[in-house]
């Protein structure tokens, strides 16, 4: 390998949230054995299921025991909750929220290592609580062109499942409905715990869960595991992905977006994203390799918020440069509550 190839995939490992694909590359099909696997674990949750309300509703956006769970007996407690309850024009709790600023962590790659234009902001122009029970993330452009946004970290790193047990990452959040969205990309996502203190340099072997992302305003959503080493096992910077999918009504409602860490069996574990309680996707530890799977999965996570402006992902997406002359300024994403549940 060249010296400047060299170079720029040793600084393409420093991104963390990010994807070169026109579309997140598709995951491998899992051989038979994981099949019958992840199909033994659905059949079980169609009673569940069934009890669930329906998408979009208020019950479904405001109650975050009725997402399916795997089926078992175990019981679950919230380890943490927000609703999002203050004043009109608010911040969030710094005893529980942390502000990203800039554009880069400290001593991590510019442009939050996508390329994304916005440079984040502790203002209550971008992040703030809306005296009605949500918080709002705004992008913003100024008069000069210039967008400022949001991003913001759950203070704690230990959500986690522990070994035999469950964690469940979970929010109810309405889309950005921007009239010309082309170059949006609002993210709720979970990075490792290892990452806070590297400035995430170590990505993506420290694990990436992203929950709910879109780009260019399409309605849509994907989930992706981030794992292992750039173009590795775990095809980074796509991940292992989803890709694009529906998600009728999601930028005009609030829905539930949600993963389980599953490591009830800690030799068959399981990662499954849902999406107002329906199953979505699945990734299964046999899919990398034993260590890729510790590395990225058996130890806390942080969760995280934000909403940026152009970007690897919206431009691959559109096969273009964005955001576009005319993208509309100052759609938010509204976060209704957000929840960290855990079984043993």
């Amino acid at each position: 390998m060249d010296n400047d190839k060299a170079n720029a995939n040793a600084n393409a490992n420093t991104h963390p949230h990010n994807h070169a694909s026109t579309r997140p590359r598709s995951r491998r099909r899992p051989g038979r054995r994981a099949l019958t696997f992840l199909a033994a674990l659905s059949l079980p949750l169609t009673g569940l299921l069934g009890l669930t309300a329906a998408p979009g509703t208020a019950e479904a956006s405001a109650r975050p025991d009725t997402v399916a769970r795997s089926a078992d007996a175990a019981e679950w407690t919230t380890v943490f909750r927000d609703d999002f309850d203050g004043a009109a024009g608010t911040g969030l709790n710094r005893s529980d929220w942390l502000y990203d600023i800039g554009t880069s962590y400290p001593g991590g790659a510019g442009n939050w290592g996508t390329g994304e234009i916005e440079t984040s902001t502790d203002s209550t122009d971008n992040v703030y609580q809306d005296g009605a029970g949500h918080l709002v993330i705004k992008p913003i452009r100024d008069a000069s062109g210039h967008w400022t946004s949001g991003r913001v970290e759950t203070l704690r790193t230990d959500f986690g499942a522990p070994a035999g047990g469950q964690v469940e990452i979970i929010a109810s959040l309405r889309q950005p409905d921007p009239a010309s969205g082309l170059g949006y990309w609002p993210a709720f996502w979970a990075m490792g715990a290892d990452a806070r203190p590297a400035g995430a340099t170590n990505w993506p072997s420290i694990g990436e869960l992203d929950i709910m992302e879109d780009v260019n305003a399409l309605s849509q959503h994907s989930t992706t595991f981030h794992c292992g080493q750039w173009a590795g096992e775990c095809h980074d910077p796509d991940g292992i992905s989803s890709g694009l999918g529906p998600c009728d009504g999601c930028q005009t409602g609030y829905h539930t977006y949600s993963v389980i860490v599953d490591r009830t069996d800690t030799a068959a574990e399981q990662l499954r994203f849902y999406l107002d309680g329906t199953q979505t996707f699945a990734v299964n530890q046999n899919e990398v390799s034993e260590a890729t799977w510790r590395a990225a999965v058996d130890h806390g996570f942080f969760a995280i918020f934000d909403v940026a402006i152009g970007g690897s992902y919206p431009d691959k997406v559109c096969g273009c440069t964005s955001p576009s002359a005319d993208i509309s300024s100052g759609a938010g994403m509204s976060v209704d509550w957000f929840a960290v549940n855990v079984s043993r």
